[in-house]
């Protein structure tokens, strides 16, 4: 008899509940860029936004944005695993994780919430995040999943050939990297909606090799980034609480 194939280990969920608020100004501001972003544009808008948050000057906020191709190097990344340095811009991007690829049909959210009127917790942030993510694929009747080793969230592939440990394949289906600064949150998620997948192929993503990408197009859905979009803030606003639309220029 066949023993049994190795399953991957799942991580155990949070309680999102606890990164709610209330109150008059628990309102985050939502705020979806149109067009395509230029990489130190979306830093430069974090950093001044994070400071007016610590400050007390302005409301928490989730930035959706797409990027041109290009590449972002974590505090952690290897030189090893940037495998095409000249086929896009590469960027240090100051958050933790290694490296990742971000491009048209992505959708980036960059997450900018005060932690010390939530939850105090990096570990559980994180896993909020995730959570939220796997809310969003749900309403696709996707199943995305953490793992125990590795962060983001990832779709099994039963369709594929199993790894060589006999493991079932998977693909990654989001990529999570934060930093904070006095308890403020920035960086975020990046979902891959439809973008040309073969980009990834520059890099060793967020360092794990072995592993594929995947999108919700790749899966056989024909979603729309508006259609997106929405499924995002209705999850976001399950796990952090109610949210207040604001166009990019009056943020």
């Amino acid at each position: 008899m066949d023993a049994p194939l190795p399953q991957p280990k799942p991580r155990l969920a949070t309680q999102p509940e606890h990164f709610r608020t209330e109150g008059p100004n628990a309102a985050v501001d939502w705020i979806i860029h149109d067009g395509l972003m230029p990489y130190p544009q979306a830093l430069d808008w974090m950093e001044r936004r994070v400071e007016a948050i610590a400050r007390g000057d302005a409301p928490e906020a989730v930035l959706l944005v797409e990027h041109p191709p290009l590449y972002t190097a974590g505090t952690s990344a290897q030189a090893g695993d940037l495998l095409q340095p000249d086929r896009f811009p590469v960027f240090a991007a100051g958050r933790g994780g290694e490296y990742t690829y971000h491009g048209p049909g992505q959708r980036v959210a960059y997450v900018l919430l005060d932690l010390k009127r939530r939850r105090p917790d990096i570990r559980a942030f994180v896993s909020a995040l995730e959570h939220w993510v796997i809310e969003t694929l749900a309403q696709y009747q996707v199943r995305g999943e953490r793992r125990e080793d590795r962060v983001g969230v990832w779709v099994r592939r039963p369709e594929k050939a199993p790894l060589p440990d006999g493991t079932p394949a998977e693909d990654k289906i989001a990529a999570i990297g934060i930093r904070l600064r006095r308890w403020v949150t920035f960086h975020g998620i990046s979902l891959n909606v439809d973008p040309d997948l073969s980009h990834f192929s520059g890099i060793v993503p967020c360092g794990i090799s072995g592993h594929g990408v995947t999108s919700l197009v790749d899966l056989g859905l024909p979603v729309s980034m508006p259609e997106v979009d929405s499924v995002m803030r209705a999850c976001f606003e399950q796990v952090f609480g109610p949210t207040e639309a604001r166009s990019f220029e009056a943020a």
